[in-house]
Formats: structure tokens, C-alpha cells, sequence
């Protein structure tokens, strides 16, 4: 929200003071300088960016009215938040984090050891239906309504950022490689809306004010990176 409500900054999305004075996303949380943490969706987004409430929240966050906002704002967050989950995702299964293929995904799940599920959104109803159930029958949830999620990419897509071939369904057996990718593919899919539910893994996190300064305090609290 652009308020100074607390929320969970696993959840919010940064946006950066250049020292171009534009407002520039930083989804990553790495860019130097006083940010900003906004926790709501495109379409709210762009609502605030036409009613100048965004302007608004920055101006609190940033200390100065003195910057400009593109109106691209809101598709460069989206791509970014795109290209941060697909990168995920292509790390983990570099290291060997995420399995693909229904055969293997239905065994790790019957096997109670899946963590994430995804479909591409091309994959057959069918096809996912049988893996959430193998993850309800092997995670003891029968009855429930645990399912994978259908991520807004097809299967071509999916497949380049895993760097596999033919692609459908992928899942996450590593418990911490699982709340990265939770974390990666929650703030992209509920800025894109509508907000979906979290992921099915544990997630720890921190509180933070929306459209807040951002001290970019480093480790034991000190000001590296401003």
C-alpha cells in the first residue's frame, strides 16, 4: 500500500532515487541511495501514478519533491519482477534444486518430498490435477486444497529459463531453494494480479513501511550501500 502500514518486505518491491533524479524500480534491493517500498498491484499502481498519491508517498520516502516518474513505471516493474523470478528459477535448476518431468515430479511428490509445483500455462488440466494430487497423497493433505501454481508463461518460456527442453511442470524438493523461488514468483504474480496466494512453503520475514524511507542499512546495521 502507499501508506506507512507495515508489511513484509519479502513482499514489497523498492523503487530508487537515481541520481538522474528518476524514479527507477530496484526489485533486487541492491541499488545505493534512499528508496522507497511499495506493496500493491500494477493496476493500483498505475491508479496512484495518475492521481499523483504516488508522487505523493515518494516525495515522504525520498525527502524531496525534486524527481520525475516515467509513466513506463509500472511495465518496467514488471519486467523486472519477470525477470528476477525467471532468473530464480534458472539458478536453482542450475544447481540442481528443481526437477522437471511429470514422472519424476510425481514420484518426489508421492514421496512427500515437494516443497513447489508449477505448471506452465499451456500445461493439460489433466496433467496438473494428477501431480496435486501425488503432493496431497505424499504430503498427507488429501481433502485439502493444495495445488501447484500456474505461472503466466507457456511452456516454451519456462523451458528457456530453466535451460531444459519441453518444459510443462517443475517442482522444488530443497526447502530453502523453495522459499526463494516462493519469494521470487509471489511479488512478480501478485504485482501482475489478481493476487494470488502465497506459496505452499514456510517463509520468514522482516517487517517494512510501504513508500518509506529506506535507510539501505548493510549487516549489524550500518549505512553501507547509501
Amino acid at each position: 500500500m502507499l501508506s506507512r502500514e507495515e508489511a513484509p518486505r519479502d513482499g514489497l518491491v523498492r523503487l530508487v532515487l537515481g541520481p538522474d533524479n528518476q524514479v527507477h524500480p530496484d526489485v533486487r534491493a541492491k541499488a545505493p541511495g534512499r528508496g522507497g517500498w511499495i506493496g500493491v498491484t500494477r493496476v493500483e499502481l498505475e491508479a496512484a501514478l495518475a492521481k499523483g498519491k504516488l508522487r505523493g508517498g515518494l516525495a515522504r520516502a525520498f525527502k524531496t519533491g525534486d524527481f520525475t516518474i516515467s509513466p513506463d513505471l509500472p511495465q518496467r516493474i514488471e519486467d523486472q519482477l519477470r525477470r528476477n523470478a525467471l532468473d530464480r528459477l534458472g539458478l536453482e535448476s542450475k544447481a540442481g534444486f528443481l526437477i522437471v518431468g511429470g514422472d519424476r515430479i510425481g514420484e518426489a511428490a508421492r514421496s512427500g518430498k515437494l516443497r513447489v509445483l508449477l505448471h506452465a500455462a499451456d500445461a493439460s488440466d489433466d496433467g496438473s490435477r494428477k501431480l496435486a494430487q501425488a503432493w496431497r497423497v505424499g504430503s498427507d493433505r488429501e481433502g485439502s486444497d493444495l495445488k501447484g501454481m500456474t505461472l503466466p508463461i507457456d511452456r516454451t518460456i519456462l523451458s528457456l529459463a530453466l535451460g531444459r527442453e519441453n518444459v510443462v511442470h517443475a517442482a522444488v524438493t530443497d526447502p530453502k531453494a523453495a522459499k526463494r523461488v516462493s519469494e521470487a514468483l509471489t511479488r512478480w504474480l501478485h504485482f501482475i494480479g489478481p493476487d494470488p496466494a502465497p506459496l505452499p512453503c514456510e517463509t520468514g520475514s522482516q517487517g517494512a513501511s510501504a513508500a518509506t524511507a529506506d535507510d539501505a542499512r548493510g549487516p549489524a546495521g550500518t549505512n553501507e550501500g547509501r
